[in-house]
C-alpha cells in the first residue's frame, strides 16, 4: 500500500503531525518503536521508572539490543550517557513533567543579541517568536495549557484554556522569597487538566508526576490528544513496536517510503508521497546518517540543558504531598544578566521521592549509608529545591554519528555521542545557580548547596539540535519548513530542527514547530 504520508516517531512532534495530515485528508502511516501503553504498563516502582531507572523502566527502549556509544563508552537506555527519552506511543508525553514554556522572543536570536562566543556555533534562528507565536497558541489550546497570565517579561497572548494548578506549601513560601527579593513570579504553565476537560478528568494531585503516567488520565501528551484525534479520522494507522532502518531515496532529491521490522519482526518496505521524520534529537539523526541523507550537517549541534539548581532546608516542615508539586516560577534571569549569555527559568521542583531524595539530592558531606546518612533523611520533609535549564551554548563538534563498529539487535549502526559543550554554559549555570541560592536564602532555607557545573555533552530528554534549522545547507540540515534540503518531500517534526534550545523546557516549542512545519506541508500539496 502507499500511503500520502509515513510519520516516523509518535512523540510530541510526530503526534501532531499525523493529526494535521490525516485531519487535512491525508493517508498516514505513523509508526512508533516502542509500545502503547497503558496506565497498567507504567511501573509506579521508585526505582523503576523514567525519572530514577535505577533497575529499569517501563516506557523502553529495550535494555538489551539498542546500545549507544557515549565519548566511545558502550550504554544502555537507562545508564546516563545514553540520553534516553521513553520510547512508546506518545513519546515523552506520557511521562513528561509537562511544563508548557513558550520560548523567549529573544531565545530567538541569541546571536545577534549576545554575538557568537569563539568556538560555538551559536545562531539566530531562522524564524522569529512571532512567527511561531500562532502555533504556540494552537499547542496550548488544543493539547491543553493551564496556567496564570504570563510574567512581565513576556509577551501578552490570549488565556490558557485552564487556571493554573494550586499553589503548593512550598511554593507559597518561596513566593514570600521572591516578593524579599522584588522578583516576578508566576504559576508554571502545564500540560495538564487543572479542571476536567476534553472528557478526562482533573489532575488528583498525586505524587507520582514526572516520569510516571497519569493516573487520573490528566496529562496532556499527544498519545491522548491528537494521535486519537488523528486514527478517528480513519485515515491514520498506527503501528508500534516497529522500527525503521532507512529512508527510501528516489530520483530527483525526492524520497520513496520507508523500509521497517514490524512487532512480528518483518521486514517492510512502504512507500509514500511525504515522510515526516519525529524520532527526537538522536534518533532522527541517526536515521537520516543511517540512510545517507543530509551529508554532514546532520547530527552536528546536540544540546540539551544544564540544570542551575541549589538545595536547602527550611526551618520547619513543608512537605504536603501535594503533587505535581512545581507551582512557582520566575523568569527575571531568563535574559539580561551582565556578564553571561542568556540565563535559565527557575521553578520549583516537582515531588521527590524519597529514595530520589537519597540518591540524587544528598550532599558531598553526607555519607550513602550508616546513621549520618539516616540523621540527614529525616529533614526529608523540610527539604526544597529551584532551579532551572540554562540556555546551552551549541557547539558544532557536539555531535551524533553513526558507529563503525556497534550495531542494535537488527543489525543497524547505533548512535555515536561525543564533544562537549561550551564553557559560556558553564559560566552561566554557575551565575545560575547563586541566584537560585539567593531565592532558598530570602524564603528562609539554610544550610543551602549546590553542586559544581564542568564541561560535558548536555543532551538528555530536552536533546536538540542535531537537523538545525536555516537556509544555507552548508551549516543547516533543514530549510525554514522544516525540509530537509536537497528533498523536497521529507521533513523533520521534532527538537532536532532547534537552532537553539532556549532557556526553558522545549516540549510546546516541538508541538509548535510541527504544527508550522505541517501546515505548510499540507498548504503545498
Amino acid at each position: 500500500m502507499k500511503y500520502d504520508a509515513i510519520v516516523i516517531g509518535a512523540g510530541a512532534g510526530g503526534g501532531i503531525a499525523a493529526c494535521v495530515l490525516a485531519e487535512a485528508g491525508k493517508t498516514v502511516l505513523l509508526l512508533e518503536r516502542g509500545r502503547q501503553l497503558s496506565f497498567a504498563d507504567v511501573p509506579r516502582d521508585h526505582l523503576r521508572n523514567h525519572r530514577l531507572s535505577q533497575y529499569g523502566h517501563g516506557t523502553g527502549p529495550d535494555l538489551e539490543g539498542n546500545p549507544r556509544l557515549f565519548n566511545g563508552k558502550r550504554c544502555n537506555p537507562i545508564q546516563g550517557g545514553y540520553n534516553n527519552n521513553a520510547s512508546c506511543v506518545g513519546g515523552g508525553t506520557l511521562v513528561y513533567g509537562m511544563q508548557a514554556w513558550r520560548f523567549h522572543p529573544l531565545d530567538f536570536k541569541m546571536a545577534s543579541t549576545y554575538g557568537v562566543p569563539e568556538g560555538s556555533s551559536l545562531s539566530d534562528w531562522p524564524i522569529s517568536y512571532e512567527e511561531l507565536e500562532p502555533y504556540y497558541e494552537r499547542a496550548e489550546w488544543e493539547i491543553g495549557v493551564s496556567g496564570s497570565p504570563p510574567a512581565p517579561q513576556m509577551p501578552k497572548r490570549m488565556e490558557y484554556p485552564m487556571p493554573g494548578v494550586p499553589r503548593t506549601t512550598k511554593a507559597k513560601i518561596l513566593e514570600e522569597g521572591c516578593r524579599k527579593l522584588g522578583w516576578a513570579t508566576q504559576t508554571t504553565p502545564m500540560l495538564i487538566n487543572s479542571v476536567p476537560r476534553d472528557g478526562r478528568d482533573a489532575c488528583i494531585q498525586c505524587q507520582h508526576c514526572v516520569g510516571f503516567a497519569c493516573p487520573s488520565n490528566a496529562k496532556n501528551g499527544t498519545w491522548n490528544t491528537v494521535i486519537p484525534r488523528a486514527i478517528a479520522t480513519g485515515r491514520c494507522t498506527l503501528e508500534a513496536q516497529t522500527f525503521v532502518s532507512s529512508i527510501l531515496k528516489s530520483k530527483g532529491g525526492r524520497v520513496a517510503g520507508v523500509r521497517y521490522r514490524d512487532a512480528a519482526g518483518n521486514e517492510k518496505t512502504v512507500e509514500a508521497e511525504v515522510v515526516v521524520v519525529a524520532c527526537g534529537a538522536i534518533e532522527t539523526a541517526r536515521l537520516l546518517l543511517n540512510s545517507r541523507i543530509g551529508g554532514d550537517t546532520v547530527g552536528r549541534n546536540l544540546q540539551g540543558h544544564y540544570y542551575a539548581t541549589a538545595s536547602g532546608f527550611m526551618p520547619e516542615p513543608i512537605w504536603d504531598g501535594v503533587g505535581p508539586g512545581v507551582s512557582i516560577s520566575t523568569l527575571d534571569f531568563n535574559h539580561g544578566n551582565d556578564g553571561v549569555i542568556g540565563g535559565a527559568m527557575m521553578s520549583d521542583d516537582f515531588i521527590i521521592m524519597p529514595i530520589h531524595f537519597a540518591k540524587s539530592f544528598r550532599p558531598p558531606s553526607v555519607p550513602a549509608w550508616g546513621q549520618a546518612h539516616k540523621d540527614w533523611m529525616r529533614n526529608y520533609t523540610r527539604f526544597a529545591q529551584v532551579g532551572g535549564p540554562v540556555h546551552e551554548i551549541p557547539s558544532a563538534d557536539c555531535r551524533v554519528k553513526i558507529s563503525k563498529s556497534v550495531r542494535d539487535k537488527w543489525g543497524v549502526p547505533v548512535a555515536s555521542l561525543s564533544g562537549t559543550t561550551h564553557p559560556e554554559t558553564v559560566r552561566t549555570t554557575k551565575y545560575m545557580i547563586e541566584r537560585a541560592k539567593e531565592w532558598l536564602a530570602a524564603s528562609g532555607a539554610g544550610s543551602i548547596y549546590a553542586g559544581t557545573p564542568g564541561l560535558g555533552l548536555s543532551a538528555g530528554q530536552h536533546q536538540a539540535g542535531t537537523c538545525r534549522m536555516g537556509p544555507d545547507p552548508a551549516i543547516s540540515a533543514v530549510d525554514l519548513r522544516c525540509r530537509v534540503h536537497g528533498h523536497d518531500n521529507l521533513f523533520v517534526a521534532d527538537s532536532s530542527a532547534h537552532v537553539t534550545n532556549g532557556g526553558f523546557n522545549p516540549v510546546l516549542t516541538i508541538m509548535a514547530l510541527a504544527y508550522r512545519t505541517c501546515d505548510g506541508i499540507v498548504g503545498s500539496w
